[in-house]
């Protein structure tokens, strides 16, 4: 597959948009359009703010960052299981505290009707004891009515009679109230002998529910020293994998410090090449005229068939947090995919970076008033070595994710005059 530049095809596109763009513009009201522009750079700043580069950090500092999240996240995974298990263990607590106040209640109920049963079997006794006089005064002296009928009998004026009468009306009254009084009893004795029935039972039934709560607390109290031992446990984990990401930083540090003096080197390099080759074509200029000022847009064509996923600019480092510079372009593809130089040049430098990876310096001399360099990097292999002429299109390596790398993918870095720019400036 070969790349061919696209610089024209873009112009008219580029223009076509302009115009259709122009036209619907003109008839937004132009406060309103002002209000779209900011909200549009709103969503693009924040989208750039929530890109990240692929080669964040090294393998071992992703290993041990993703430990250290999980076990953050295990530890406070824990510590609410632990704080639900020994709420569970309190309210459990509380509860045995208030069944033992019911047991309690319950066993002075059924002491209190013992008590009033005990009573009651006293006066009960007390009443057959009058009832068994009586019957035994019938015995003796017959019944009282038959007595008071034999006295009317015996009654000489109407003063006796009614005297004979009122005796007779006290005595039945006095022995039907014994009679009552023991019928009363023994109904009060039955109702409290129920009241002990009832007393007891509730007092087993209040015995067998703290016993059964007694094997929920039991239960409750585990399963809170076991999330406290869990807890304990993540604890320690959550130092290990802390220590380890702590060493693991400080080697991606060291890395980090070591490529900045790689970087120095490749751009002084490139620096003192750009400045030969517009020196070259000055004195070019100068043998055939003045040329026509140069238009980057569009100059390099697209470096692998890919998608763009992490753009070049300014932003939070994802692992590390500080605020740096993405020096280039992530372009999302399949390990083995082909990548294509983006113009003619040379292969200035060809080495292996421990964060870049397998890394591919190019130089295309001076263009545009500057001297235009690009590099690819985390390749798999390249098929061209240092001092090799590559042309627009040929395929030079493999998309790879040797480096620091969550994925394959390729890193690209335009340089003008031994720095980077915006590679958007260029494709």
């Amino acid at each position: 597959m070969r790349h061919f530049p696209r610089t024209a095809r873009r112009r008219m596109v580029s223009a076509a948009l302009a115009a259709t763009m122009a036209v619907g513009v003109s008839t937004i009201p132009s406060a309103y359009a002002d209000d779209l522009k900011d909200k549009q750079h709103k969503i693009q700043k924040d989208i750039k703010s929530a890109q990240s580069d692929l080669h964040a950090s090294s393998r071992s500092m992703q290993r041990a960052t993703a430990k250290l999240a999980a076990a953050r996240d295990q530890l406070a995974g824990a510590q609410v299981a632990l704080a639900a298990a020994e709420g569970k263990a309190a309210d459990a607590a509380v509860r045995d505290a208030q069944m033992q106040v019911e047991l309690d209640e319950a066993t002075a109920a059924l002491e209190q009707a013992q008590t009033d049963l005990a009573l009651g079997r006293g006066l009960m006794n007390e009443q057959q004891e009058q009832v068994t006089a009586t019957v035994t005064d019938f015995y003796q002296q017959g019944d009282p009515q038959l007595l008071a009928f034999a006295s009317l009998l015996d009654s000489q004026t109407p003063a006796d009679l009614t005297r004979q009468n009122e005796l007779r009306d006290g005595i039945v009254d006095r022995e039907a109230r014994v009679y009552q009084e023991l019928q009363a009893a023994k109904v009060l004795l039955k109702m409290r002998e129920q009241q002990v029935e009832d007393a007891k039972e509730a007092v087993a039934l209040k015995r067998q529910a703290a016993a059964d709560h007694l094997v929920v607390m039991q239960s409750l109290e585990a399963e809170a020293a076991a999330a406290k031992a869990s807890v304990v446990s993540l604890v320690g984990a959550r130092a290990t994998a802390q220590r380890a990401a702590v060493r693991a930083k400080r080697a991606d540090e060291a890395a980090l410090a070591d490529l900045e003096q790689e970087e120095a080197k490749i751009s002084d390099m490139l620096r003192r090449r750009a400045l030969a080759a517009l020196r070259a074509q000055r004195a070019k200029q100068r043998d055939q005229g003045p040329a026509s000022p140069g238009n980057s847009g569009g100059f390099l064509d697209s470096p692998v068939g890919g998608t763009l996923s992490s753009p070049y600019g300014y932003r939070t480092h994802p692992i590390y947090g500080y605020w740096g510079l993405h020096d280039g372009q992530d372009w999302a593809a399949g390990c083995g995919q082909p990548l294509y130089a983006g113009a003619d040049g040379r292969v200035v430098s060809s080495y292996s970076s421990t964060v870049y990876g397998r890394r591919l310096v190019i130089d295309h001399g001076a263009v545009s008033g500057v001297g235009l360099a690009t590099i690819y990097n985390h390749a798999t292999s390249y098929t061209v070595g240092v001092g090799a002429r590559v042309t627009r299109g040929q395929v030079i390596g493999y998309v790879g994710d040797s480096g620091w790398s969550t994925g394959c993918h390729l890193h690209f870095t335009v340089m003008a005059n031994g720095s980077t720019v915006d590679p958007r400036n260029w494709l």
